[in-house]
């Protein structure tokens, strides 16, 4: 069973010193995952948003690692057209450097034209800009001289990890999957669509390239532990709407995403299982797949947060590693 703990340290109206405390949080949860087992911290980038959500996945994976030992940290995703490709390059392989091969990052190129805009960046070239990106930094971390805008570079210090650290395409679109397929990297779909992972290796035999292709599930759940989940949702449920209901204001026409909801009130997330409040019981029953815990989901309080992963460290994952053995 694959465990993932995701942070994305959103924090409605938090002052500077409560969201510095929730950063702190963060760190020392990330690090007691890392004690337990469980595989990656999974973090995002997004930009401009009024509930402080996280805009520096790199700088945060960089603190991620300095405080574990062995736990990976996935980047889903970092938005490639916002930035510079020889900065990112460089950015990546330090990071790889310092955590031996623990980051995975997955580039996509976002679906907020605001986000564009704030950055001075072309909406209408995101196409062109990712693609960009994706061929400078796969030269660039040979170590190879290569000509770029003009001039001839040469990206130092080479990654760790061989023949480059863990780079995977995101998206929802042919476009996205045609990319992947042609530079030979791994797609990963935004959501569950078995239509555009055949596309994709349609088009990888047709360029002659390896690769494969990270399936969401058919229904991604982000969870949270309790021995009490009728009083969780009770108490916190608001923290999960919130963060539904930001998605949802960010889906437009063609959108597709592996969280999404149309929940308008908490009773109705509740229903729809998109958001789940769990006994460590209900985590060990046969069928329950990948584990997604959302700690600090939404600005839920860093007490109940610690709660949940207390749960996890405590009561689940010995309990998996037993079976296990």
């Amino acid at each position: 069973m694959y465990t993932v703990v995701r942070f994305n340290l959103v924090a409605p109206g938090a002052a500077p010193d409560a969201l510095a405390g929730r950063y702190r949080a963060a760190l020392e949860m990330a690090a007691y995952a890392d004690g337990i087992g469980v595989d990656t911290v999974q973090t995002e980038e997004h930009h401009g948003a009024s509930n402080n959500w996280l805009p520096s996945p790199f700088v945060f994976a960089g603190a991620v690692f300095g405080a574990t030992r062995r736990i990976a940290v996935t980047v889903s995703a970092v938005i490639g057209p916002l930035h510079d490709p020889l900065r990112l390059a460089e950015d990546v392989a330090v990071l790889d450097l310092l955590s031996q091969g623990r980051l995975v990052t997955v580039a996509g190129v976002g679906y907020r034209p605001e986000e564009y805009a704030a950055h001075g960046v072309d909406w209408g070239r995101r196409g062109k800009l990712q693609d960009l990106l994706l061929e400078t930094v796969l030269r660039a971390w040979t170590g190879e001289e290569f000509p770029y805008r003009g001039r001839t570079v040469r990206v130092t210090p080479r990654p760790y990890t061989r023949p480059h650290p863990p780079l995977l395409v995101g998206g929802s679109s042919r476009p996205a999957a045609r990319r992947a397929a042609r530079l030979g990297l791994p797609f990963f779909p935004s959501a569950h669509l078995p239509e555009l992972e055949a596309y994709y290796h349609e088009r990888r035999a047709a360029y002659g390239t390896e690769g494969f292709c990270v399936m969401p599930a058919a229904l991604t759940r982000l969870l949270h532990l309790s021995e009490d989940p009728d009083r969780t949702w009770a108490l916190y449920g608001e923290h999960f709407l919130h963060e539904a209901r930001t998605y949802a204001s960010w889906q437009s026409a063609g959108v597709t995403s592996a969280v999404r909801s149309r929940a308008a009130t908490v009773e109705e997330l509740r229903a729809e299982g998109v958001y789940r409040v769990v006994t460590p019981g209900e985590c060990l029953a046969p069928g329950a797949g990948s584990l997604v815990l959302h700690p600090l989901c939404g600005g839920m309080p860093v007490d109940e947060g610690w709660r949940s992963l207390h749960l996890l460290g405590e009561h689940v994952l010995p309990r998996l590693k037993a079976v296990g053995a």
